[in-house]
């Protein structure tokens, strides 16, 4: 494989020495981009385009273009995994993600494909190895894949939820059908995020949006164990085990202890956490990633510079921080803003990198 010519964000989720603080966003591949708006077009639909090799490789590099982003990641959607099991992923305009079937029995649950990674997913494991050779050692790429607790909240309840009644009371009074399905994804997603380093991805990341839907110990209990399971699971295997995993759960930040434990080297934060009080409290322990409001983004730029400035601030001196917004971007910003963030990111940290 080509020699790494920007390994700044391996080195900060090593928590190694670097010139500048590391960048890259959730979402950076999307609709805020008038190019990804064009090539999604001419794909037909958003899943033609994630199961179109070249065409998600050219979304995936297109904020590379213009901006000098440390990180690809895959351009792909955290529901993959459940489509190939047998629930019938599709997209209502304005409504987002539905499946056309369910998992709310024990008969739903046995019904499920038994899946193979390369096999029932090899559109992807095309698409990371394309994407790989298309950066010739530019960035690295980053891989990824839905928590189980977040693929499960979807295929419990049909779609995206408000209140995750199906799933939760499902959790709550039907633990045991739960932990059948979580353990199912947890082995599925091992599986996957394998497959997706053997094609070619350099760090991976685990993306649980619904897990601060949970209580204390319904986090501890349906979402943190099975992401330690997947990333024991990584670690274990000769192939995967050097490979970096970051975990992001929304609304973490009151497990931040908890997460720092689950063996991953990066900890995703969102805007509500304090990046000061997180690197107090587990920044000697993992790299962080994060925390600034995407919707700080609609501000002016001289707005975002100041942000920027301060979370920079916030976490201070030495390695171990890669900047991220606190979710993914909005689609209606401005991409000059997107500009005026990133450059405020390059222009303003390296004075936190400098050697005493």
């Amino acid at each position: 494989m080509t020699e790494l010519k920007n390994d700044r964000f391996l080195r900060a989720l090593r928590r190694q020495p670097v010139d500048r603080t590391p960048i890259w966003m959730m979402r950076q591949a999307g609709r805020y981009l008038p190019e990804y708006r064009a090539t999604r077009k001419q794909a037909g639909s958003f899943l033609d385009l994630c199961k179109n090799a070249e065409l998600a490789c050219e979304v995936t590099m297109q904020p590379l273009r213009r901006y000098p982003m440390d990180a690809a990641i895959l351009f792909s959607d955290i529901l993959t995994v459940p489509d190939a099991l047998g629930l019938g992923l599709y997209f209502e305009e304005g409504e987002g993600p539905k499946f056309r079937k369910t998992v709310r029995s024990e008969a739903d649950l046995a019904g499920l494909n038994s899946i193979t990674a390369e096999d029932d997913l090899g559109y992807v494991m095309n698409a990371v190895s394309t994407i790989r050779q298309e950066l010739n050692g530019m960035v690295p790429l980053i891989g990824f894949s839905g928590s189980p607790w977040t693929l499960a909240t979807y295929m419990v309840e049909g779609g995206a939820s408000k209140d995750f009644a199906n799933v939760k009371g499902m959790a709550y009074d039907k633990p045991e059908l739960m932990h059948g399905l979580l353990s199912l994804l947890a082995d599925a997603v091992a599986d996957y995020l394998s497959a997706q380093i053997r094609a070619g991805a350099q760090a991976v990341q685990i993306f649980d949006t619904w897990g601060g839907s949970l209580s204390a110990g319904g986090y501890k209990e349906f979402s943190l164990k099975y992401m330690q399971r997947i990333i024991s699971r990584l670690q274990s295997d000769a192939q995967t085990q050097d490979v970096p995993v970051i975990v992001f759960t929304k609304g973490g930040g009151q497990w931040l202890n908890a997460i720092a434990g689950c063996g991953a080297q990066g900890v995703g934060i969102d805007w509500t956490t304090d990046i000061n009080a997180a690197r107090s409290q587990i920044g000697d322990r993992v790299c962080l990633q994060g925390n600034m409001d995407p919707t700080m983004l609609f501000a002016s730029p001289a707005r975002i510079r100041e942000e920027v400035a301060a979370i920079l601030a916030g976490f201070g001196h030495g390695s171990g921080h890669v900047f991220n917004l606190g979710h993914g971007i909005t689609p209606g910003v401005n991409p000059d803003h997107v500009t005026a963030f990133v450059e405020a990111v390059v222009e303003l940290s390296p004075q936190y990198h400098q050697s005493s």
